[in-house]
């Protein structure tokens, strides 16, 4: 697809969105996004995704969404999204893409108990710092550089397309307008990101057993209305089957109210470029008070019920286990770190490159590594 041609969407005439940090020759058949989005999908940590949580870990089902499977389904309602608002397509689908590259494994039990490792050393893990550091540094495909050599228009949308930064607290991120609001691109994704999921962990919670389809009818209203609808269309159809229609129409509910809300915002600020919506004080993209109330409702529908029951909280108590001993094992012994880390400890730190370590890895993988520390006798003493 071509650039866009609407104003408040990042275009190519935006050049210095459009800059790479070494210099790159053009491609005449895509664009400097289109490239952007090729690089990330051909990233090692891309790839990795496909081996990392999304909700479940131990339990048994080649259905249940993996990072890559839910990383897929926001690029599909990103894009969508995007072209609905006339926006740059490409770039709302590379975000999309790389949204979720820097989680380390077990989803958020990992990246809380990397944290918690990390804060007994003054430091913090946040995975979107983490994701940008994967770009920029650690994906080694090129001979003359180090990174992906992404645009900077992709780089700030990594950072900046679910929280904000203030140059006082992160004055390493100055070169990435601190002080203004990101595209319309990057604002779109955290929504979408949260669009995918909370479809799909509804989902694979009465895949999993753990969620009952009546109880979420009962607690769950943007829910209970979509299948109540299905269900006047459908009547005498399966319960699984109304669910996963209704499924769907709770999507599409959410979607459609994202790209009319925003829609609206742009009209009643007047907001005609770019270059104005940089500048407006809040994000331009939201939901409207009553889809964020029942988005609400169902975000704490399934913390209480799903995130937080007890089948998950041993599954989240054996992965924090897990980081915590090998975070704690190759701290005290970084002589059994992979050969090539001497260099990256000289100039990070051990704590930073031991958590650099681990978040890279898979659920298998950081399985395997800690089957094989704990058979080294000196692990006991860690």
């Amino acid at each position: 697809m071509s650039s866009p041609s609407n104003p408040q969407a990042v275009r190519e005439e935006d050049v210095s969105l459009l800059t790479r940090a070494f210099a790159a020759p053009p491609h005449t058949d895509r664009t400097p996004i289109q490239r952007d989005r090729e690089r990330i999908v051909q990233a090692r940590a891309f790839r990795r995704l496909a081996g990392k949580t999304q909700v479940f870990t131990s339990r048994a089902s080649d259905h249940f969404r993996s990072r890559l499977t839910h990383t897929i389904e926001v690029a599909q309602i990103a894009r969508a999204v995007a072209d609905a608002l006339d926006l740059n397509e490409d770039l709302a689908e590379a975000l999309a893409l790389v949204h979720d590259i820097g989680h380390p494994p077990f989803g958020h039990a990992g990246e809380r108990a990397l944290n918690r490792c990390l804060e007994r050393h003054h430091l913090r893990f946040d995975h979107n710092l983490h994701a940008l550091r994967i770009v920029e540094h650690f994906e080694q495909r090129y001979a003359a550089h180090r990174g992906l050599n992404l645009t900077l228009a992709v780089r700030e949308g990594i950072i900046k397309h679910s929280r904000d930064y203030t140059a006082s607290t992160h004055p390493e991120l100055s070169a990435y307008f601190l002080d203004q609001c990101p595209p319309l691109e990057a604002q779109i994704i955290d929504l979408t990101d949260e669009i995918a999921y909370l479809t799909a962990d509804l989902d694979d919670g009465v895949e999993s057993g753990l969620l009952q389809i009546a109880h979420i009818r009962q607690h769950v209203q943007i829910l209970a209305r979509c299948f109540a609808q299905v269900e006047r269309l459908h009547p005498g159809v399966e319960e699984r089957f109304l669910f996963h229609e209704a499924l769907q129409r709770m999507q599409n509910v959410l979607t459609s109210d994202l790209i009319e809300t925003t829609r609206r915002n742009l009209q009643a600020h007047n907001l005609r470029t770019l270059d104005e919506i940089r500048h407006h004080p809040h994000r331009l993209a939201t939901f409207s008070p009553e889809v964020e109330a029942e988005r609400q409702q169902e975000k704490r529908y399934l913390q209480h019920t799903l995130y937080s029951c007890p089948e998950l909280e041993l599954e989240h108590d054996k992965a924090e286990e897990v980081v915590t001993e090998l975070f704690a094992f190759w701290t005290a012994y970084p002589d059994e770190l992979p050969e090539g880390y001497m260099e990256e400890i000289a100039a990070e730190g051990l704590p930073r490159v031991v958590a650099d370590y681990i978040a890279g890895m898979t659920d298998a993988y950081i399985l395997l590594q800690y089957a094989q520390v704990k058979r080294i006798p000196k692990f006991l003493r860690a």
